[in-house]
This record gives structure tokens, C-alpha cells and sequence, in this order.
């Protein structure tokens, strides 16, 4: 009996499915929770502050210093962070299927290293005159130099992409989802790491914007290199206490190779029958609606012993690809509706640029610092959701989690559709104004309007990711298979990626429409000749459709059972 209890006290003390640096089962007093999370959130704040101080203000870049035309560079911005959007995916399945998650975030550190240091040179390059006919101008960079900086950038998107999809992931793998107290402690940990990262961003913009404007360029991409190695300095300072997965070790464990014979043995069994297979709806785990009407069924033939004699797929790796298959058509709205907020980095700013920013006397900011209010909208907007929205939501829905993920994703839909019709009204006023004055034809002059005008709609896009954002990516994290969580995030952020690729497209199209026969392009470089607020309209109308789309798809949404999890 005392044997038992020493036993029982042995497996309490460590962590089943982890091991520690050394390879050895991951002790709960030495290793993991809160000890080693802190690192990994440090790592992550200083990851975010190198990203977003290159991408807050890099439209005013490539129209100042590289010389492109407002629309070239709104395209160039959204088609670069639609990349470093989209590489996660490709990131998550190098972890989750090669390298692992440490390894990978230790890999993509260096790119990301690499791409920023080089980032920094370019800017030296153009600040020292090495460009071509430095003394014009109206000079543009080299060729080369342009080459250099362009692939900088994506240096960047790449390293960001590995980097992005593991590190939350590695954090979350630092709590036992088989201890209670452990699991309760995960769900702050995503709250601290929203609310650090925020304040990361807005420290960032702040500080990194202005000295990209005040001082120059080459400081202001310089200090995101140093924040970046930084980081890594800090990961690696963990790297003793952290609770490292274990690799599963069984025959055909690949997640990836499982599921996908799920498709190619369904496909080759298309034309055999569930009902003479012996296959009953007992074994088909979606659920009454989903087994009364068949839908996914034909992904169940992937059960049955093929005419070749080759080996049927497993229950539970049937199960993990009908999940997949679910999550489409919410990834599919996911990207429609996410095309607005891939606005706040380009036309907004841009627009900031035309009016009076001056918030003090003497003090006037950068218009890319407005976006250090979308942290601080959402360094309240989480604590009010929490201990408002959410005990109000149980009171009214008698639900313990308030409101459900997918209807977390809807209300911020909502948000995202009115902030779009609160951005056109702004810019019809602006123009108003702009007209007014009669400073139609003259860019270079400030517009007499406050650039508190602009605040309502930073605000609001911080409330949006408290929903959308948060909402999307703690519902791809629950609904993709166990092994798969690292693409789950990924597949979260490649829908915001997309949408960005959606939006360069968008504007190259009404770009061409509207600016034949010598007509005034929704997008003149000029915006005071601009209609941006038509381009607004037309993206509050879009999400607006999305949304009618998601009110359908939701409810006839499966939720995966937790005990498939």
C-alpha cells in the first residue's frame, strides 16, 4: 500500500507528456507554469515590438524615401503582411511535423534576426547617399537598393512566420492540461499574453514611429533588430525550465500523413457502401444533426477494407478530418470579413498624414502612432470583457462560458462592419473639409481637422480583436486535432494574410477602374482628390454580407466533442 502511494506521489510530481532540456520527464517543481511562461511572453513582447515597428509605418516609407505612389504602396504593404500572414501555416507544419516547436522559434529567431539587420542597412544605404543621383530630389533609391529592401522585408515575413505560430503555442504547452489548477492558470496565461503584447505594440508604434520621423530611418529599423535579439536572448535564458512536448513515438504518428489517407482512402472507396460494410452510425461520432442527414459521412469510407487490401483508417483519424473539413467554410468568411482591418496600416495612416496632429502645444505626433490606441483599447477592452461582458453574458444566456466562440466571432463582425461606416464618414468630413478650404489641389497643406478624429476608429479596431481576433484564434485552437494546434493558430492568422492579398487586389482593380481616361482614382496620391471614403462603403457593405453568410454556416456548425480533444 505505502508502495502505491509512493507511486501515485512519483506521477503527481511530473508532467506525463513532457520532458525537460535534458530528455528526462518534466518535473511540476522545476519546470513549466508561470516560471517559464513569463520568458516565453518577454520573448513574444519583443518579437511584436521588432514586427510592428517595421509595419506601422511602412507605408510612409515606401511613399517617402522609396518614392512609390500611394496605391503602389498600400499594394506593396498589404501583399507583405498578407505574406507574413499566410507563412505561419507553412512555419506550424515544419513544428508540428520536423523540427518541434523550440527548435523551429530558436531557427526563425535568427531569420528574423537576419532580415531586420539587413532591413537596417538598407536604410543606411539610401541615408548615406549610395543611391543613384542623390543630389536630385526627386530621386529614387537604386535598383539594387530597392532589391536589398524588398528582400529584407520578406526575410522578415519568413522569419515571422516560424516565429509566430509555435511561440504562443510553446507557452501554452507549459501547463499540465491534466492538472486542474494548471488548466485554470493556461486561461490567464492567454489573457497576460493579449495584454503584454498589446502593450509591446503600442510602446513600439510610440517610440519606433517617431524616431523613423524625427530621426531617421535607419535608427528607427535598427531598434526593432535590437528588440529582436533581445528576445532571443531571453528564450534562451528559459530554456533550462521549460516543458518541452514529447515526440510520439507510435507507428503512423504524423498527424498530417494520418489525415490526409482519410481523404485518399474515403476518394478510393467513393463508390462502396456504408450499410454493407458493417459500419454503423455508432462508429460516426459527429453527432445526431450530422448522422441524420449524412453530411461528411463519405469521409467515414475511409473506415472500410479497401478491394486493394489496404489497411481502413482508424475511427479517431476520421473524426480529426471530418474537424478540418468543418472549419472551412468559417475560415472562408473569416478571411471576406477580415479585409477591413487590413486598412488601418495603409489608408488610415495615410490619411493621418493630411490633417493637423498637433495634441499639445508645440507637439505634434506621427499619424502612425494613432495605432498605439488600438493596445490601449484593448488593455481595457480585456479586463471589461472579462469582468463585465462576460458575467452579464452567463446572467442572460444561463451558459457557463457566457457566449459561445462562433458568436464571439460574430460580434466582432458587427464591430468590424461599423467601424468601416464610422472610417467613411470620417474621410467624407475630411474632404468636406479639404474642400472647403480649397485645398483640393493642394496635398502639401494641412487640413484644417484634428487628428482626434481619427481615434474613435483606432479604439474600436482594439475592440475588435478582443472579439474577432481573440475569438477566431481560440476557435481554430479548440477545433483543430490536439496535434495540430500549432496549424490551428496558423490557419487563424493565414486568414487575416489572405485578406490583406484580398485587399492589395481590391485596390489594384477600382485603381484601374476608376483611374482611366485621366479620371480621379478612389486612390490618388493626391487624397485630397481621393475617394477613399467610397472604398470604405464598400468594405463595410462586404463584411456586412460575410456576416449574413456566418449567421447561416454557425448553425449548422458541429462543434467538436471535448472528449475527442
Amino acid at each position: 500500500m505505502k508502495k502505491d502511494e509512493e507511486g501515485f506521489s512519483l506521477v503527481e510530481n511530473y508532467v506525463c507528456d513532457s520532458v525537460d532540456h535534458r530528455g528526462s520527464p518534466a518535473g511540476k517543481s522545476s519546470t513549466g507554469g508561470w516560471r517559464s511562461a513569463w520568458f516565453i511572453i518577454g520573448v513574444e513582447v519583443g518579437e511584436r515590438f521588432a514586427y510592428f515597428g517595421i509595419a506601422c509605418n511602412l507605408i510612409t516609407y515606401l511613399t517617402g524615401p522609396l518614392g512609390q505612389s500611394t496605391a503602389t504602396a498600400a499594394v506593396n504593404v498589404n501583399t507583405w503582411s498578407g505574406t507574413a500572414s499566410i507563412l505561419p501555416i507553412l512555419g506550424a507544419f515544419v513544428a508540428d511535423a520536423y523540427l518541434g516547436r523550440y527548435r523551429t522559434i530558436l531557427a526563425a529567431s535568427l531569420i528574423y534576426i537576419l532580415g531586420l539587420g539587413l532591413l537596417t542597412l538598407s536604410a543606411s544605404l539610401i541615408l548615406t547617399g549610395l543611391s543613384e543621383q542623390r543630389n536630385d530630389a526627386s530621386a529614387k533609391p537604386s535598383f539594387w537598393v530597392n532589391i536589398l529592401f524588398f528582400c529584407s522585408l520578406y526575410l522578415v515575413a519568413i522569419g515571422q512566420g516560424g516565429h509566430k505560430p509555435c511561440v504562443q503555442a510553446f507557452g501554452a504547452d507549459q501547463f499540465d492540461s491534466e492538472d486542474p489548477k494548471e488548466v485554470i492558470s493556461r486561461g490567464s496565461f492567454f489573457n497576460w499574453w493579449f495584454l503584454s503584447l498589446s502593450a509591446g505594440i503600442s510602446l513600439s508604434i510610440i517610440v519606433v514611429a517617431y524616431v523613423q520621423e524625427n530621426v531617421n530611418w535607419a535608427f528607427g529599423f535598427g531598434i526593432p533588430c535590437l528588440f529582436m535579439v533581445m528576445a532571443l536572448v531571453i528564450f534562451l535564458l528559459g530554456r533550462k525550465i521549460y516543458r518541452y512536448p514529447k515526440g510520439n513515438s507510435e507507428k503512423n504518428s504524423n498527424a498530417f500523413a494520418r489525415i490526409g489517407r482519410v481523404f485518399v482512402a474515403a476518394f478510393k472507396n467513393r463508390k462502396l457502401s456504408l450499410e454493407h460494410s458493417g459500419l454503423g452510425q455508432g462508429l460516426l461520432e459527429d453527432g445526431s444533426s450530422e448522422t441524420s442527414n449524412g453530411r461528411l459521412d463519405f469521409l467515414a469510407k475511409a473506415m472500410i477494407l479497401g478491394e486493394e487490401g489496404a489497411e481502413p483508417c482508424s475511427g479517431r483519424d476520421v473524426e480529426e478530418a471530418k474537424a478540418l473539413v468543418r472549419l472551412i467554410p468559417i475560415w472562408i468568411i473569416s478571411v471576406v470579413s477580415n479585409i477591413p482591418y487590413a486598412q488601418h496600416i495603409t489608408f488610415f495612416t495615410k490619411q493621418g498624414v493630411t490633417v493637423d496632429r498637433k495634441i499639445l502645444p508645440g507637439l505634434e505626433i506621427p499619424p502612425a502612432s494613432l495605432l498605439s490606441f488600438i493596445g490601449v483599447s484593448i488593455l481595457i477592452s480585456v479586463p471589461v470583457y472579462e469582468h463585465v461582458f462576460l458575467p452579464l453574458a452567463r446572467m442572460i444566456t444561463k451558459k457557463p462560458f457566457g457566449i459561445t466562440m462562433l458568436q464571439r466571432i460574430g460580434v466582432g463582425m458587427v464591430l468590424s462592419s461599423f467601424n468601416m461606416v464610422l472610417a467613411a464618414l470620417v474621410e467624407t468630413k475630411r474632404l468636406h473639409i479639404a474642400r472647403e478650404h480649397g485645398l483640393l489641389d493642394k496635398p502639401d497643406v494641412t487640413v484644417p481637422m484634428s487628428i482626434w478624429w481619427f481615434v474613435p476608429q483606432y479604439l474600436l479596431l482594439g475592440m475588435i480583436d478582443v472579439f474577432s481576433l481573440v475569438g477566431t484564434q481560440e476557435f481554430f485552437y479548440d477545433q483543430v486535432p490536439t496535434e495540430l494546434r500549432s496549424i490551428g493558430l496558423a490557419l487563424s492568422l493565414s486568414a487575416m494574410g489572405l485578406s490583406s492579398f484580398l485587399s492589395g487586389l481590391l485596390i489594384t482593380v477600382i485603381e484601374w477602374a476608376t483611374g482611366r481616361d485621366n479620371g480621379d482614382s478612389w486612390f490618388n496620391t493626391n487624397l485630397n482628390r481621393a475617394h477613399v471614403d467610397y472604398f470604405y462603403w464598400l468594405l463595410a457593405a462586404f463584411t456586412a454580407i460575410a456576416f449574413i453568410a456566418f449567421l447561416f454556416i454557425s448553425k449548422l456548425y458541429v462543434y467538436r466533442r471535448a472528449d475527442q480533444v
